[in-house]
């Protein structure tokens, strides 16, 4: 499933919310499902062959993920053996899978997800495929491809960028210019409510309370920088912090202008009041393009950088979670591997996947955007003008934190915003269980 329908079951939902446990636990409960098995698990080592565990289990990615191997096998003469099992077991399995006896190659994704599973040993470094596909990505992607360690452990394939969308019909009607800064923006929301707009879009009610981390996330960037928002996220600054007390104050003051009721409304409905031109600004990713099936309806919908708070930082980051490739601890053919992983980088096979699932960006820069759409295209160009990539959220922290802590935390603050002291003292006192020195 590409990002348009795969977000729902990555980053949102009731789905999202049950596989905390298997991606970083360990027990049975966890695994209730049926289980990740290798496909080549307890098979002799063939140096044709190279094993490949894919999360791509929907029709769209499973077919992109058969034309990138089928061109790999082309150009190498090398057998790519697939296992392909769903989104939600994949992720539910992937501790014991990776334990085990796991396939050569396998999807995840970048970020504190991929840092994980790397600092417990589960993954190999790749530098010397970096060597040779290092040439086609920006700094950013390569800081976000690597463990704490230094050492690169991923290979990006595709991402996407969250931001300010807005419906141009609706600015053009009203006169409406693209705020760069703060008081712009905030002045903006204000007009939009005057002329009987609701001025952001919110929808968080249900399993839906994660799309509220695009907002904080960016809050929090643009007020106190890359270093300090990565630093919350890794458990390594407390919610207590003034920094994150000027956070809470800045989306308080945002709090009037966002859509009321948010609380009983899925990220779907908020989507849809922008593209109905009830709401005038949504935060949200490119996957709201999801909701939108008529072209024309689709050219008329544009989006802006998140704007700019503190100019030592403008609009340095953006949020562009990011999917792509890892190598196994202890593959069954590791210079098949490594070839394949080269290839995967390649801006060749980001450019076939992209030709069968347009529905994302490449992330190689050399990639082909021939097929590309308006809203991929300047995604492409936001994603690479970046001097910092987040992943968003719990890909970024600790998903049981965000989950169980944080996200509930903010969701109940949201319904009666005040000066944040309680709920950061709440989330504060339990940092410390999920994170440790």
């Amino acid at each position: 499933m590409t990002l348009h329908g795969r977000a729902l079951k990555t980053l949102a939902g009731p789905n999202r919310r049950t596989v905390v446990q298997g991606i970083f636990g360990l027990g049975a409960a966890a695994l209730a499902t049926p289980s990740l098995t290798a496909c080549g698990a307890g098979a002799a080592s063939d140096p044709n062959m190279v094993t490949f565990g894919s999360n791509g289990g929907d029709a769209t990615p499973k077919k992109a993920y058969a034309a990138v191997t089928s061109a790999f096998e082309k150009d190498s003469k090398l057998t790519v053996k697939t296992n392909t099992v769903d989104h939600d077991t994949f992720q539910k399995s992937i501790s014991t899978y990776l334990q085990g006896t796991p396939d050569d190659v396998f999807t995840w994704f970048a970020g504190y997800r991929m840092q994980y599973f790397a600092k417990k040993g589960l993954a190999s470094p790749i530098d010397d495929v970096w060597a040779t596909i290092g040439a086609g990505f920006s700094d950013a992607a390569k800081q976000l491809s690597k463990g704490e360690d230094g050492k690169y452990y991923f290979v990006p394939l595709y991402n996407y960028p969250w931001a300010v969308f807005y419906r141009k019909s609706v600015f053009k009607q009203h006169g409406y210019q693209i705020p760069a800064n703060w008081s712009q923006f905030t002045a903006l929301a204000k007009q939009m409510q005057k002329d009987g707009l609701s001025p952001i879009a919110s929808g968080y009610g249900g399993g839906d309370s994660w799309s509220i981390l695009g907002t904080f996330d960016y809050l929090n960037l643009r007020a106190n920088g890359y270093d300090f928002h990565m630093s919350l996220m890794r458990g390594q600054a407390p919610w207590t912090d003034r920094r994150v007390v000027g956070t809470i104050d800045l989306w308080r003051e945002l709090a009037p202008y966002l859509q009321s009721g948010g609380g009983g409304r899925s990220w779907q409905d908020a989507a849809q009041s922008l593209l109905d031109k009830k709401s005038g600004m949504a935060v949200i990713g490119l996957f709201l393009g999801q909701q939108i099936t008529d072209d024309s309806l689709r050219s008329d919908v544009d989006f802006f950088p998140f704007p700019e708070i503190d100019p030592t930082y403008g609009q340095d980051a953006v949020e562009a979670p990011t999917d792509g490739f890892m190598l196994s601890r202890s593959p069954k053919n590791p210079d098949g591997a490594h070839k394949f992983l080269e290839f995967l980088g390649s801006a060749k096979a980001e450019s076939i996947y992209m030709s069968v699932d347009p529905s994302n960006v490449a992330v190689n820069s050399a990639a082909g955007t021939g097929s590309y759409n308006a809203l991929q295209k300047k995604s492409a160009e936001l994603i690479a003008g970046a001097k910092y990539i987040t992943q968003f959220g719990d890909r970024d922290s600790d998903p049981g934190f965000i989950s169980t802590v944080v996200e509930p935390g903010f969701t109940e603050w949201l319904n009666h915003p005040d000066d944040g002291s309680s709920l950061l003292r709440t989330i504060e006192s339990q940092r410390s269980r999920f994170f440790t020195a």
